[in-house]
C-alpha cells in the first residue's frame, strides 16, 4: 500500500502508453483481446492462443511455468461500461485496493521492461554506431592514402606530359626548320631548271644528222654566202637530203669494182 502513489503516478505518465506485445518476434501494439499472465506479460491473442494450448503454459518471454488455474487469463482490453461497472461491485475496499495495486504494478513493469528494452536497444544502436564511425575512420584514411598516391601519379603523370610537350615542341621546330630548308631547295631548284631552260633556248644545238654541220651564230654579221633566207640554204628537206646522199656516196658497184682493181 506504501507504493500506491508511486505507482499511481507511473500509471498516469503512461496513460499513453500502448501495449505491446511481448513476444520477440512480433511486438505489436495490443487491442481487443489479449493473454495475460501471473509473471506479468500480456501477449496478442494469436500468440497467446497458440503458446498457452499446450500443457503445462510455459511463458515465452521468461520461460516461466504456468500450472496454475488462474496463472493465464485473455482479457478483454477495453471492456464495456457494465462491466467495468459491475466488476469489483460488493468487494471490500481493501480488496479493490489491492487489486488496483496489482493492476498498477503490471503497467509499471510492462513500462519498466519497455523503457529497458529500448535503452538495451539504445546502447546497441549508440554500440553500432561507433564500430561504423571506426569504420568510416579507417576507410577515411585508406580512401585518403589511395587520394594521395593517385595524386602522386598525377603529379608524375604531370611532368610526363610537359617532357612530352617539350619534346613535341623541339621536334615541331625542327620539322618547321626541315620545311624551310626544303622550300629554299625547292626554289634553288626551280630557278635553275628555268635558268637552264632559258640557257636552251637562247643556244640551240642542231643535231648533226640533220643538218651535217654544226651552226654558229653571230648577233652582229652573218656569212657573206648566206642568202636572205640564212639557215634555209644549209637544211636539208626530204629532196635535197636524198641529192645530198646520193652525190657523198660512192654506189655499191663502184666500190666493189674499185677493190677488185686493187
Amino acid at each position: 500500500m506504501n507504493n500506491t502513489p508511486a505507482n499511481f503516478r507511473t500509471a498516469m505518465s503512461a496513460s499513453k502508453f500502448t501495449l505491446l506485445c511481448n513476444a520477440h518476434t512480433c511486438r505489436s501494439k495490443l487491442s481487443g483481446f489479449a493473454w495475460v499472465t501471473a509473471c506479468s506479460h500480456v501477449f496478442c491473442d494469436q500468440h497467446g492462443a497458440e503458446e498457452f494450448s499446450r500443457t503445462p503454459a510455459i511463458c515465452p518471454a521468461c520461460s516461466s511455468m504456468l500450472s496454475g488455474k488462474l496463472d493465464v487469463l485473455r482479457t478483454e482490453l477495453a471492456p464495456s461500461e457494465q462491466y467495468k461497472a459491475m466488476v469489483l461491485v460488493g468487494l471490500q475496499p481493501e480488496t479493490v485496493l489491492e487489486i488496483c495495486h496489482k493492476a498498477l504494478d503490471f503497467w509499471s513493469y510492462q513500462v519498466n521492461q519497455e523503457r529497458l528494452l529500448m535503452e538495451y536497444s539504445l546502447s546497441r544502436a549508440g554500440g553500432q554506431v561507433l564500430q561504423m564511425e571506426k569504420f568510416m575512420i579507417q576507410q577515411n584514411q585508406s580512401k585518403e592514402l589511395e587520394l594521395n598516391a593517385l595524386r602522386g601519379e598525377i603529379a608524375s603523370l604531370k611532368k610526363v606530359l610537359e617532357e612530352y610537350k617539350r619534346k613535341y615542341s623541339e621536334v615541331l621546330e625542327r620539322l618547321n626548320e626541315r620545311n624551310r630548308q626544303y622550300q629554299k631547295l625547292q626554289g634553288l631548284l626551280d630557278s635553275l631548271r628555268m635558268h637552264t631552260l632559258g640557257t636552251e633556248e637562247k643556244d640551240p644545238i642542231s643535231h648533226p644528222f640533220t643538218t651535217g654541220l654544226v651552226k654558229t651564230h653571230s648577233s652582229h654579221s652573218s656569212p657573206s654566202f648566206l642568202g636572205p633566207e640564212g639557215d634555209r640554204f644549209f637544211s636539208l628537206g626530204p629532196e635535197n637530203a636524198k641529192t645530198f646522199f646520193q652525190f657523198g656516196t660512192p654506189t655499191r658497184d663502184r666500190t666493189q669494182s674499185f677493190i677488185k682493181k686493187n
